[in-house]
C-alpha cells in the first residue's frame, strides 16, 4: 500500500503538471542541440540460434528545423561494404530516404509504404533509423509513474502519425530523472507486441546526451540487433550538400 501510495503521490507532483507530449518533447530536447555529428557505430546481429553478426559503419547527423538529416555507409564486411542510405525526416509527414545498392549501382528510393521493412537484414527497420523526432506522434493523454529496477520512469504510450508505418503504438519508458527514455515496446499493425527496444547506455558530450547503444529485440521472429557507438563528434559544421543525395554515388 505504501509503495502504491509513492508512486501516487509523484503523479501528482510530477506527473500532472505536464502532458505525455511535453515529456516527450523534453526527452527529445535532452539530446538534441548537437547541429552535427559524425559516429562510428557497430551493428552487431544476433539470429534465432543466436550467432552473431558484426557489421561496422559511419553515421552522419545535421538537425533542422523541418526535420533531421541522416547519412549510413557501411565500411565492413565486404558483403556490405558501401551500402549507403540518406534519410531526410519531414517532420509531420512522410520521411524521404535513399538507398545506394553497390553491386547494382543504382539509387533505389524507399517508398512510405516500405518503411517498415527490415533495414540490411537488421531487426530496425527504415522507421526505426529515421523518425526520432517526437512531433512525429500522437500521445494517449493518460500516463502512468512506475518503478522499475529501484528507478523511476514515466510510462506514455504514443502512436505514430505516418498512416504507413509499421506500428500500431510504441510504449516508452522515460526516466523521470533525466528525461531520457530507456526501454519502449513496439506493436505491429494488428496491435500485437513485435519489438523491445532499450537504451542502455548514454554519454555526455559538450553537456549534451548522445545515445550510445541502442538494443532492439524481435519477439517474433526471436532475433536482435544493437547499434554500439564506438566514438562520436558534435558540432561538426557539416554543409546541407555534405548530406545529400550526391553523397550516394
Amino acid at each position: 500500500m505504501r509503495k502504491i501510495t509513492v508512486l501516487f503521490v509523484a503523479g501528482l507532483v510530477c506527473g500532472y503538471a505536464q502532458s505525455a507530449k511535453e515529456i516527450a518533447q523534453k526527452s527529445y530536447e535532452a539530446i538534441s542541440g548537437y547541429g552535427s555529428s559524425v559516429a562510428m557505430v557497430d551493428m552487431v546481429l544476433v539470429n534465432a540460434r543466436g550467432v552473431k553478426t558484426k557489421r561496422e559503419l559511419k553515421l552522419v547527423r545535421k538537425e533542422g528545423a523541418k526535420g533531421d538529416k541522416s547519412y549510413i555507409e557501411f565500411l565492413y564486411p565486404n558483403d556490405i561494404k558501401g551500402v549507403k542510405l540518406l534519410s531526410y525526416e519531414v517532420i509531420g509527414s512522410d520521411d524521404k530516404q535513399w538507398l545506394y545498392l553497390p553491386a547494382l549501382k543504382r539509387i533505389k528510393r524507399i517508398s512510405s509504404r516500405n518503411k517498415s521493412g527490415s533495414f540490411v537484414s537488421s531487426e530496425f527497420s527504415y522507421e526505426d533509423i529515421s523518425s526520432v523526432n517526437y512531433q512525429n506522434y500522437r500521445y494517449e493523454k493518460d500516463f502512468k509513474i512506475v518503478s522499475k529496477a529501484g528507478a523511476k520512469y514515466f510510462k506514455i504510450v504514443r502512436k505514430p502519425i505516418d498512416k504507413h508505418s509499421g506500428y500500431s503504438k510504441q510504449i516508452v519508458w522515460v526516466s523521470t530523472k533525466d528525461y531520457l527514455a530507456r526501454f519502449g515496446e513496439y506493436y505491429d499493425r494488428h496491435n500485437k507486441l513485435l519489438k523491445t527496444i532499450s537504451f542502455p547506455k548514454y554519454k555526455k558530450i559538450d553537456g549534451i546526451w548522445r545515445v550510445f547503444e541502442i538494443d532492439i529485440k524481435n519477439v517474433q521472429n526471436h532475433k536482435s540487433s544493437k547499434l554500439i557507438v564506438k566514438k562520436e563528434k558534435i558540432k561538426q559544421h557539416i554543409k546541407d550538400r555534405d548530406i545529400s543525395k550526391r553523397v550516394l554515388r
